[in-house]
C-alpha cells in the first residue's frame, strides 16, 4: 500500500544510487567536497536505519510524503546550528541559510555542501518540480524551487519530519558510524 502522495510510488532508488550502494559493499567510499563519507548504507545498515523511522517518518522520507504546512516541529527552530537527514544522519542545511518563506515548511537558501542534496525531476499532480533527496541515503527531503531570497534565489522547502536538528557545538548524529563530527 503506498501512503505517499496519491499516483507516486514508494520512493525508488534512482539507478545512481544503486551503483553507489554497490560501492557501499567494497571498502571504498565516497567523500563530498566538505569532507563527509557519502557512501550509502548497505543493506543491512539501511534496514536498521529504516526501523528506526516513525510511520510518518517512513511516510514523508520513503514514500514522497508531504507533512501538513504550518505543523512542523522545526519550522520555528532559530538556534544556530546544522539540519541534518532524519534517516542517516547527514548535514544538509545550517540555521544561516534558513528564512521564513511563509509556506508552512521550514525553508533555506542552500545546502551545507552541493554534494549532500540530489536533484530530481519529479512530475507528479501534473506539475514539474524538483525533488530533493539526501545524496547519502536516498531519502525524500522535499522540493528546491527557484524563488527564493539572494543569494541564490532558491527556496529548499523541506520537510520538518526528514530533518533532524542538531545545536551549533553539539556531536551530529551518526548512526552509520561515519564519524562525521560537530555541529
Amino acid at each position: 500500500m503506498n501512503e505517499g502522495r496519491a499516483g507516486v510510488e514508494p520512493l525508488a532508488r534512482p539507478s545512481y544510487l544503486q551503483s553507489m550502494t554497490d560501492l557501499a559493499q567494497t571498502s571504498e567510499s565516497l567523500r563530498s567536497p566538505s569532507g563527509y563519507d557519502l557512501t550509502p548504507p548497505n543493506a543491512e545498515e539501511r534496514a536498521r536505519l529504516e526501523a528506526d523511522l516513525n510511520p510518518e517518518e517512513k511516510r514523508v522520507l520513503l514514500s514522497h510524503g508531504t507533512e501538513a504546512p504550518f505543523c512542523g516541529t522545526l519550522l520555528g527552530e532559530k538556534r544556530a546550528g546544522v539540519f541534518c537527514c532524519r534517516e542517516c544522519g547527514l548535514p544538509l542545511f545550517k540555521s544561516g541559510t534558513k528564512f521564513e518563506s511563509g509556506t508552512g515548511w521550514p525553508s533555506f537558501t542552500q545546502p551545507v555542501d552541493e554534494a549532500h542534496v540530489h536533484a530530481i525531476r519529479d512530475t507528479s499532480y501534473g506539475m514539474i518540480r524538483i525533488e530533493t533527496q539526501c545524496a547519502r541515503c536516498g531519502s525524500h527531503q522535499g522540493h528546491v524551487f527557484p524563488d527564493g531570497p539572494p543569494p541564490t534565489g532558491n527556496r529548499y522547502c523541506i520537510n520538518s519530519v526528514a530533518l533532524s536538528f542538531v545545536a551549533e557545538g553539539e556531536a551530529l548524529p551518526d548512526p552509520l558510524n561515519r564519524g562525521d563530527g560537530i555541529a
